[in-house]
């Protein structure tokens, strides 16, 4: 187990669950690299920064990463992820919003380092839960789900 930073205090992220009418019951999703969770898949997201909305840094994320702009952009809910043995605590707060297709109707991966490249998920036939990164994990866990059956 790697050694507890002592004074620790949880960061703040926020995930984003982008979805498309091109695309019914899927959300974006992207292979890690090069960070915490490296090897899983991702929401597409980041850190939440000083004085910034949860809806801006969602969409400031997504464009960033994938070159998509949204709207509708809304909470979801968030969760407390914690893997000790990494040394990793993440309150990440979800947010989901639909792609503007006034704009580009498809990822691209803008962050190749970070990224092994985005792609459309069912959100019922998704990768196994131990390929996902925690927070995604954790969403998961509690049963949340962004396309409730009476919205279909």
């Amino acid at each position: 187990m790697a050694e507890l930073v002592q004074n620790s205090r949880p960061k703040v992220g926020v995930g984003v669950l982008v979805t498309s009418h091109r695309h019914p019951g899927c959300v974006v999703v992207g292979k890690r690299k090069g960070a915490a969770g490296s090897g899983t898949y991702a929401l597409p997201g980041g850190h939440l920064e000083f004085g910034e909305e949860w809806a801006d840094c969602a969409s400031r994320e997504v464009l960033e990463e994938t070159g998509l702009k949204l709207k509708n952009v809304r909470f979801a809910t968030v969760v407390n992820g914690i893997k000790l043995s990494e040394n990793y605590h993440y309150i990440t707060i979800f947010m989901q919003a639909e792609v503007d297709t006034s704009h580009r109707e498809e990822p691209v991966n803008l962050e190749p380092e970070k990224c092994e490249g985005w792609d459309w998920y069912a959100w019922d036939n998704y990768p196994d839960h131990d390929q996902l990164f925690r927070p995604l994990q954790c969403c998961r866990e509690e049963g949340y789900n962004p396309f409730p059956t009476n919205n279909r």
